[in-house]
């Protein structure tokens, strides 16, 4: 039996969950987001809970449920609660700046780094080397970390670059003589 797949998913208060077709839809106080389901799984919707169900006979339907069930879930919990990336910016002389939907990076590089903020995703400075990416979709907020952190990744010797601030960065000893 699949552990992820038979977990109930329970519904928060505020948050409407609604079924038409292979599509879910799931609203909440942070926006709203859908979900196309496979033929070979089905949902069992409650007031308050929601579950998984797939056909035994069908070869993948097990990890298409355990799929499905992980999807909807993150859905449930982005629409009420939102999912935050954490980043340092860490370097002598690296910064950031927002303005309206334009994210300005300064790293080092001979001209600053511009990344236009996708719909759906805030950016938020505490500090100049400070980033909160914010949103309600897991996805798309760990694709905008990643290619923020893409325009300088941490390197290894002095640890310099655009990490997650979770994340544990490799160092090596420089060269001897």
């Amino acid at each position: 039996m699949s552990r992820v797949a038979n977990a109930p998913i329970s519904i928060p208060s505020g948050v409407d969950v609604s079924l038409e077709g292979s599509k879910v839809t799931v609203k909440g106080k942070l926006g709203e987001l859908s979900f196309g389901l496979t033929d070979n799984v089905e949902l069992d919707l409650d007031s308050t809970t929601i579950k998984v169900k797939w056909n035994p006979e069908v070869k993948n339907a097990k990890s298409h449920a355990g799929t499905t069930r992980a999807s909807i879930n993150n859905i449930v919990k982005g629409v009420s609660e939102g999912f935050v990336k954490r980043m340092l910016l860490v370097g002598v002389g690296y910064r950031a700046q927002v303005k309206d939907n334009l994210l300005t990076l300064s790293l080092g590089y001979s001209n600053p780094v511009e990344y236009l903020i996708p719909e759906g995703i805030t950016i938020e400075l505490p500090s100049q080397t400070e980033l909160l990416v914010k949103g309600s979709d897991k996805q798309k907020v760990g694709q905008v970390a990643s290619e923020i952190r893409s325009f300088r990744p941490p390197e290894p010797y002095k640890g310099k670059g655009v990490r997650l601030a979770d994340e544990y960065v490799a160092r090596k000893e420089a060269k001897k003589k």
